[in-house]
């Protein structure tokens, strides 16, 4: 049986609306979203407040949860019932965040090379995660359930919107579940469709 990894990460943005993100320094050194990995007993909440400072220098404030964000292998069968997939299958959970002050209080950790992105302006290099993450923040989304692959995320299309009512059961133009309240990407792949 594999193990599911609970991560934790923000999609942080300062008075001028851009967006922090770290390059990390080995691997493919991709940008991705600052955050890391929960503690045994410690709420995701704690934990993206703690991940952040160590890794960022940064103090921040969590508005909210923006949603939760399965990475895994598209490409792998479903696993059993009661199983996780096949390692590693992370499950994140993505908060919006604002900096607090106009300055790091800390220094960075070594290997993360920190960076302000305007939205619009993301760089091509970046974590499936990160890119549905920050478009789902800047949309105002918030409950969102993403199965994010592994594979290049592509650009984002225009949102669609919600089945009529906004009835629990609406589907996106995909046939993937929606929200009440929220909209989907016509190429996004929620878990609940799993």
């Amino acid at each position: 049986m594999s193990a599911l990894t609970w991560a934790v990460a923000a999609v942080v943005s300062d008075d001028a609306g851009r967006v922090l993100l770290c390059r990390q320094g080995r691997g493919e050194r991709r940008w991705g979203l600052p955050g890391g990995r929960l503690r045994r007993d410690e709420s995701p909440a704690a934990a993206v407040l703690r991940n952040i400072r160590a890794e960022t220098g940064w103090e921040i404030r969590v508005v909210d949860l923006v949603g939760l964000y399965r990475l895994g292998d598209p490409g792998a069968p479903p696993p059993a019932a009661g199983r996780c997939g096949p390692l590693p299958d992370v499950l994140v959970h993505v908060f919006r965040a604002r900096v607090t002050g106009g300055t790091p209080t800390g220094d960075p950790v070594g290997g993360c090379h920190l960076g302000w992105h305007a939205p619009a302006e993301l760089p091509d290099a970046v974590t499936p995660i990160t890119r549905a993450a920050v478009a789902d923040a800047l949309a105002g989304r918030s409950g969102v359930l993403r199965d994010a692959g592994r594979e290049p995320a592509r650009p984002a299309a225009g949102p669609s919107a919600v089945g009529a009512g906004g009835d629990p059961g609406a589907r996106g133009p995909g046939g993937d579940l929606v929200a009440p309240g929220q909209r989907a990407e016509p190429d996004d792949t929620p878990i609940a469709r799993r």
